[in-house]
């Protein structure tokens, strides 16, 4: 089969909402198509979408250790570790990644998010002003994250 074809149908598949489709398009890709950047970040996505957080967080992390400057890749493996329960381990995938990072508002906000929930709110408190400086609209995004809940609890 064309590997272009097939990655272009799991795209396809994730464009209409259907992960499965699109991680069964990618198995038929080489095992080595399948290591391939473009294949890896499809199946990343196809992970997500489909809430397949231990499988996400492996893939995650593998396009991270193949593209070290890819902030986003960092950020996203992280949130899959968080995902997975294992929030320890997201901050400290995610303190880990490209200096590019500290220019992120995302990345402030995920490091929040995991400071919060590990109990140190002072840091997580700073890092989420810092989110809300650099991308106001995150503001609506915390009101309703259950991971910020400590943080809105009288301290």
């Amino acid at each position: 089969m064309d590997d272009l074809r097939i990655l272009r149908s799991a795209l396809g598949w994730l464009e209409l909402g259907l992960p499965d489709e699109a991680l069964s398009e990618l198995a038929a890709l080489s095992a080595r198509d399948r290591m391939r950047r473009h294949a890896l970040e499809l199946r990343l996505l196809a992970e997500m979408e489909s809430r397949r957080w231990n499988a996400a967080a492996d893939t995650g992390r593998l396009l991270c250790l193949k593209e070290p400057k890819e902030a986003r890749f960092f950020i996203h493996a992280a949130y899959c570790l968080h995902e997975t329960g294992d929030t320890l381990a997201a901050r400290d995938w995610l303190l880990r990644g490209p200096a590019t990072l500290i220019g992120d508002p995302l990345f402030h906000y995920n490091i929040a998010c995991y400071l919060a929930v590990l109990g140190d709110r002072k840091r997580a408190e700073t890092h989420l002003e810092r989110a809300f400086e650099m991308d106001a609209s995150l503001r609506e995004t915390a009101q309703d994250d259950t991971d910020l809940e400590a943080l809105r609890q009288e301290g």
